[in-house]
C-alpha cells in the first residue's frame, strides 16, 4: 500500500511528466530516491528528437550504475508516472535499483491508447514483474490516474474540458 510519501514523490513523477508535455515529449517523469529519502535524480522523456530508448528510468539506472555502491542501488526507490516498460525494467534489474512505484500501470496506459484510436507500442507492455521477477513493484496510485490520463489526452490533442 502507498503511503503519503510514496503519494508526494509520485505526484513529482506527474509534474515531471507535465513538463515533458510541455517541451514536446510524451508525458512520463520519474525520480530516484537514495534509500536515506532524498531525491538522488530526477527526469522527463526525452524520446522527441527521434531516440527511442531515451526513457527516464533507463537514464536513472544509467545515473544509479555510476554514482551509488550496489548497496546504495539495492536500497534505492524509483517513483515514476507510468509503469516501467520492459527496456526499462530490464535496465532497473541489471543495475540492482530496488523498489519501482508507479502512478499508472501499463495495462491504463494500453486501454487509453487504445480508447484515443492509437497504436500500442512497437515494444511488448509487459508488467515488471515479468522481466523483472526479482523487483518489488507497487502500484498504481488511483488517485493520479485522472491527471496523468489527462496528460495523454492533452499530448494526442484530445484535451477535455
Amino acid at each position: 500500500m502507498l503511503d503519503d510519501v510514496d503519494l508526494a514523490h509520485l505526484r513529482r513523477c506527474v509534474e515531471l511528466a507535465g513538463k515533458a508535455l510541455e517541451s514536446g515529449e510524451e508525458p512520463f517523469g520519474s525520480i530516484l530516491v537514495g534509500p536515506d529519502g532524498s531525491v538522488l535524480a530526477e527526469d522527463h522523456n526525452r524520446t522527441a528528437a527521434g531516440d527511442a530508448t531515451r526513457h527516464p528510468e533507463l537514464a536513472l539506472a544509467r545515473w544509479a550504475a555510476t554514482h551509488l555502491s550496489p548497496d546504495e542501488r539495492s536500497g534505492a526507490t524509483v517513483y515514476t508516472s507510468g509503469e516501467h516498460c520492459p527496456m526499462c525494467a530490464a535496465a532497473h534489474g541489471w543495475v540492482g535499483l530496488g523498489r519501482i512505484v508507479y502512478a499508472t500501470s501499463s495495462a491504463q496506459l494500453a486501454s487509453w491508447l487504445t480508447e484515443l484510436d492509437l497504436p500500442l507500442p512497437p515494444v511488448r507492455m509487459l508488467r515488471v514483474q515479468d522481466i523483472s521477477p526479482e523487483v518489488v513493484v507497487e502500484g498504481p496510485a488511483p488517485e493520479l490516474a485522472e491527471q496523468v490520463r489527462r496528460l495523454f489526452l492533452r499530448r494526442f490533442g484530445r484535451a477535455e474540458d
